[in-house]
């Protein structure tokens, strides 16, 4: 009978090897490639940092002696300095961010020193850690170019307040507005943006670290020394929730689908404005094309608004990055599993393509060109129907009756082809007796906006106000 061989031993260096034997212990190939440095290689910065606190705290404690600690934080120091030169080199069984720079710890330092780093920590609250560190910092970032992109937003408002262009309800010619009041709209949507954006970096800046795998730590560990070393906030509240939660991701990534639907529908106004049927803006040559096909498509009359049309369409990627992190979480138990992997993809990839879409967005309404004659010229008298409906009511007329009468005038001014200022007193009064020869005040655009003083509207004091509240909160 041949002798029994011993069961293989388990593969160098996997963090959870000791259990499993045999030589297929590191998995097939295909499953690793779900689990490589792919992605969390861009936190190897955050999960050094994290490691050294936890390092500091177990020192506290006395479950590593302080000089074991120095030689750890020395190590990773050193490890983090190969990250950065880009001479760190990526093991064959380096199946994360965290195997790998404990395992070059190991060599550095010695395994005995470096088992230590380890004691009492999970990945389960490190993954979590590195991931809340990257992300803050990422949308601070992400915060500061949406200030500078509102302070733009508002620099033309107050500078360009006297242009005056057409308002669309259903995309049709509503009532004149200011371009500055335009400009604000959108402002008021990017502002409600940035305070969304803030409120989620409270909830994403909480400290895992002290959770354990699922049920805490059992060293009397400092987690709240951890946070204040790391920059956090506070910690988190339940150890098994901190496990199994990802809600701070899926958080980001609805901030940014709303984020970026804002952007689409304000791309999707100046890509109309600057067609040759509108005319009211041309972009920056830098932020255009033209035709592989068609010579006539870098002129004033066609040029292409694909910058505006890549930012539009970024806002279905978007949401179909917080839809699908959504139902890949929906179904999960308590508390870790590893589907919770598929939170990493989408967070680099919103975080990266948000940034670039800000910086794409600034550069547009840098330098674009408004052409106020032809906004102005858009204009119809019969947009100031409203306003002859207001007219009739500062006279004592229900508005009801003044709505009706207003419509019969533009009745009157579409049947006879002439314009509504040009009607005369007698038209005017054939159809209400009321109409005085001051009625023609109500046809001028300036009397028309600056009639909307109440805050919000479009009139010079009320724009101004809105850019005044703005710039308090940008400053």
């Amino acid at each position: 009978m041949a002798e029994k061989k011993a069961d293989a031993p388990p593969a160098a260096g996997m963090l959870w090897g000791g259990r499993f034997t045999g030589s297929n212990v590191s998995g097939n190939k295909l499953q690793m490639q779900y689990t490589d440095l792919t992605y969390d290689k861009a936190l190897y910065k955050e999960d050094i940092l994290g490691s050294i606190a936890f390092a500091r705290a177990n020192s506290k404690t006395g479950i590593i002696s302080e000089d074991e600690f120095q030689a750890i934080e020395c190590g990773l120091l050193q490890v983090m300095e190969e990250w950065k030169q880009e001479t760190f080199v990526i093991m064959p069984n380096d199946e994360d961010i965290h195997t790998a720079n404990e395992r070059r710890l190991g060599e550095i330092i010695g395994k005995d020193t470096a088992g230590k780093l380890h004691t009492g920590r999970s990945r389960n609250e490190q993954v979590v850690c590195d991931m809340r560190m990257w992300l803050r910092d990422r949308i601070k970032e992400i915060d500061c170019q949406l200030v500078a992109f509102l302070k733009v937003i508002v620099a033309r408002a107050e500078s360009e307040i006297d242009y005056l262009m057409p308002g669309y309800t259903h995309s049709q010619r509503a009532q004149p507005v200011r371009w500055g009041h335009w400009l604000m709209a959108h402002a008021a949507a990017f502002r409600q943006d940035l305070e969304r954006l803030r409120q989620v970096f409270e909830r994403v800046n909480l400290s895992p670290l002290g959770c354990g795998a699922l049920a805490g730590n059992p060293f009397r560990i400092n987690r709240n020394a951890m946070a204040e070393e790391l920059g956090f906030s506070g910690i988190t509240f339940n150890s098994m929730n901190t496990s199994a939660d990802r809600d701070f991701i899926i958080e980001f990534l609805t901030w940014n689908s709303i984020f970026t639907n804002h952007i689409s529908r304000w791309a999707e106004d100046l890509i109309l404005y600057g067609t040759s049927e509108f005319g009211f803006l041309r972009l920056a040559d830098s932020y255009a094309t033209g035709s592989s096909l068609m010579p006539n498509t870098f002129n004033l009359k066609k040029k292409n608004s694909d910058s505006l049309e890549i930012l539009r369409g970024k806002s279905g990627r978007a949401f179909g990055q917080m839809a699908g992190l959504m139902m890949t979480m929906k179904g999960l138990p308590y508390c870790y599993a590893k589907d919770s992997q598929e939170s990493w993809g989408p967070m680099l990839d919103s975080v990266e393509f948000v940034l670039d879409s800000l910086g794409i967005a600034n550069g547009v309404i840098t330098t674009l060109t408004v052409r106020p004659e032809r906004m102005r010229a858009a204009l119809d008298m019969t947009m100031l129907a409203t306003d002859v409906a207001e007219w009739l009511v500062r006279k004592g007329v229900p508005f009801r009756e003044a709505h009706h009468i207003s419509g019969r005038i533009v009745a009157l001014s579409e049947n006879t082809e002439v314009s509504m200022d040009q009607l005369t007193l007698e038209q005017l009064q054939a159809i209400d007796s009321r109409f005085t020869a001051d009625i023609t005040a109500a046809f001028k655009y300036e009397s028309s906006v600056e009639a909307k003083s109440a805050p919000g509207g479009t009139s010079r004091s009320a724009v101004l106000g809105q850019i005044q509240e703005l710039r308090a909160i940008l400053d």
